[in-house]
């Protein structure tokens, strides 16, 4: 990924904040097939490995499960939100004219390596953690135990855990770093006015942390 610097986001915690908020992954294979994406949501822990893991699973007739060795490299892409930017918005177009449109968004690559685990308890493991934290919204959370017995077990054989141990991350956190501030502040008011309010606010965020 092209990462010029003012765009650049390396805090682990900033980049395993925006894994978390939006777990929903693209998972990009090379196997025997050629390159495959898979659109999972993911479990990260943070904690396990030098940059962490992720966790998910997938159905067991998914050809990943054949094409893709144990130990091979692999790319999760999650990204957050995203908004077209129009100079109009810009106070210094209205000075000087010279501006042209763009579009902000926040990604985060995530590239290690696969492992393939075929094992129950695993499984029921990271399906429970992530029924667990997606439910907590819920006026009465579901969890696995409210399904038949029988009827679970036999979803679960359709299933088989994945790993991917982290070996490196980059974050790319396109939020208009290069312009001047007043044009950064009203392009994120912009924004939040037409309800893009977390790209917005996320752009505002950058001006007050960036170096004065």
């Amino acid at each position: 990924m092209y990462i010029p610097a003012h765009f650049n986001e390396s805090r682990p915690a900033e980049l395993h904040r925006l894994m978390a908020e939006h777990p929903l992954g693209a998972l990009v294979t090379q196997g025997r097939s050629g390159l495959d994406a898979n659109h999972l949501p993911f479990e990260l822990d943070p904690k396990a490995g030098p940059q962490g893991t992720l966790r998910a699973h997938v159905a067991r007739a998914n050809p990943l499960c054949q094409d893709v060795k144990n130990g091979a490299e692999v790319l999760v892409i999650f990204r957050a939100e995203d908004a077209y930017i129009s100079p109009s918005w810009y106070p210094s177009k209205q000075a000087f004219h010279k501006q042209v449109p763009t579009w902000n968004y926040r990604v985060v690559h995530a590239h290690g390596r696969i492992t393939v685990i075929d094992d129950e308890k695993y499984l029921r493991g990271v399906l429970a953690r992530l029924t667990r934290v997606h439910e907590a919204t819920q006026p009465v959370p579901w969890k696995m135990g409210d399904a038949p017995k029988d009827y679970l077990d036999e979803r679960l054989k359709a299933l088989v855990g994945i790993e991917v141990e982290i070996t490196r991350l980059e974050g790319k956190f396109k939020l208009s770093q290069n312009r001047e501030p007043q044009d950064r502040s009203s392009a994120g008011e912009a924004l939040k006015r037409q309800g893009n309010t977390a790209l917005g606010q996320a752009m505002l965020d950058a001006i007050r942390a960036s170096p004065s």
